[in-house]
Formats: structure tokens, sequence, C-alpha cells
């Protein structure tokens, strides 16, 4: 019974409280902006305003912190797309680069054969190089092309820019050449036009400078002259290379010590130091084989 009481007027309360909503509702929206019912929320607005910005202030940081959370995360994300995307961009340029760099030298190789000078009777093969020398005069590279692709012991091999060295070992599949910057290396070698004719070796210890000795005094030889492979197969100027294949630029001329000779300084056309192709002149005539090991 008590219970049943307890609900009647709790049922019959929410009546009342709900008719005088509606009748409040009623009256606040058909009253002018100055009634009563407005003049109450005006000042109820007035009394809980300080409550929301002590409010809003209290929770400021917590809302600053939440967002710059978010930021941090946002930006940690883009700036792993970004770094992944540069990485791209740089392996993609490396590719085009090396890609460029293999087709100049090709086209070199290509077009060094088409010159005039440039020995007949031979069939390149081209390779690439797989090993170079360790040591500071780059003496030595390795190539993957052997006996299976024609090469063989004593074929000049050469860059798209002129004479780079001899094969002095082969196998089926590789081979090792020694550069005419080797300790060991002596070419007979021609000076153009004029025709001097003398024996290229190294300067030891710097691979851009090649000496030509043995040029007579009274020749008349000049900076930035060409020299070539003589082709020569007599006394000490004998040259197992084919004639005409390029091999430097005169730097300059000066006398050995017993000023019977001249002392010729070359800058080799061939970078051998960055070189990543070269071509084996095989089938040469075998008395045109090369003698890089000396005379």
């Amino acid at each position: 019974m008590y219970d049943r009481k307890v609900v009647r007027r709790r049922r019959a309360a929410l009546a009342v409280l709900v008719t005088l909503s509606l009748v409040l509702l009623t009256v606040y929206f058909g009253e002018s902006a100055g009634g009563g019912l407005h003049a109450v929320q005006r000042g109820a607005q007035e009394a809980i305003a300080p409550i929301e910005t002590g409010v809003s202030k209290a929770v400021k940081p917590i809302r600053d912190l939440v967002g710059w959370t978010g930021d941090v995360i946002d930006a940690k994300g883009e700036n792993e797309e970004l770094e992944d995307e540069v990485s791209r961009l740089r392996r993609e340029l490396a590719k085009s680069q090396t890609a460029q760099r293999d087709m100049q030298q090709l086209e070199a190789l290509s077009s060094i054969a088409e010159e005039e000078t440039f020995p007949q009777g031979t069939e390149p093969v081209t390779a690439r190089v797989i090993a170079r020398s360790p040591t500071v005069w780059y003496s030595a590279i390795q190539i993957n092309k052997g006996s299976s692709d024609g090469v063989e012991v004593d074929d000049p091999v050469i860059t798209g820019d002129g004479l780079a060295g001899k094969v002095t070992s082969v196998s089926s599949s590789v081979a090792r050449v020694t550069l005419i910057t080797d300790a060991s290396s002596a070419v007979s070698a021609q000076v153009m036009p004029d025709g001097a004719n003398g024996i290229v070796k190294p300067e030891v210890g710097d691979p851009n400078d090649l000496l030509l000795d043995y040029i007579d005094k009274n020749r008349n030889v000049t900076e930035g002259t060409t020299v070539v492979t003589s082709g020569f197969t007599s006394s000490k100027l004998d040259s197992l290379f084919p004639r005409g294949i390029p091999i430097g630029k005169v730097t300059r001329v000066e006398p050995d010590e017993l000023e019977l000779y001249q002392r010729v300084h070359i800058k080799p056309f061939a970078d051998l130091r960055r070189v990543d192709f070269v071509q084996v002149l095989t089938a040469t005539p075998r008395g045109e084989r090369a003698e890089v090991g000396g005379e």
C-alpha cells in the first residue's frame, strides 16, 4: 500500500513538472526579449558564466595536451611518409645516374672504334669491371668476360677514351687486366703527328702521369699533342699492341739526366680509377700482341 502511494505521488509530480515546463516554454517563446523569463535566463547565464570560464581555464591544459599529442602523432606519421619518399627518390636518382654513366661509357666505346686511326682487324668484346686493385696505383682490374667469350692472354684492353692495358690472366668467365699504370707496364708509343717514338711507362705513385722515354732530344715534341700506340716490332721499341690506340696527351717536356733524350709527361685519356666498362680487342693478329709487362 505504501509503495503504491509513493508511485502515484511521483507520477503526479512528474505530470505537474511536464505541464509547468510546457507552460514556461510557451510563455518564453511568446513573450518579447524584455520579458520576465528572458530576464531570468540572462541572470542565470551571468551567474553561471564565471563558473564556465573557470572550468574552461582548468581543463585547457588537458585539452591542449590532447591536441598536441594528436598533432605529434599526425606529424610523426607524415615525417615517416616523407622519409620513405626521400629514400625512394634517392634510390631512383642513384639508379638514373648510374644508368646515364653506363650509357655514356658504352657510347664512348662505340665512338672510339669509329675513329680513322683505330686499329682494324679486331673483334671487340665489351666487358664490365667487377673488381679493382686496392693499391694506390690502380694497377689491375677484373672483368666479367673470359676465354668462353674469346678473350685471351695479351689481348689489348681499351676504354671509351683510350688504352687501358692488356689481359694478363684468364679463366672461362673472368679475366685480369694489367693497366698501363702498373709499375711493370711498358708500351711502345708514337707522338702524333710528328712520329717521334718512345716507351710509355708509369710514373710510380701517380696514375695520372705517364712517362714517354727515349724520345730523341732533337725531336720537337710540344704540349697538347696526342700519343698513340706505335705497333712497331723492332729493337727496344717493339710493341705488340696494334697501332693507333690513343694513350694520352703530352702535358710537359723536360730533358733526361744524361740529356740524350727527352722525358715527355703524358696524361692518359682513360680515367682508370672510374672506368666501369672496357673492351677487349680479341682476335688481334699474332704479330701485334700487347707487351705491357716489359720489353
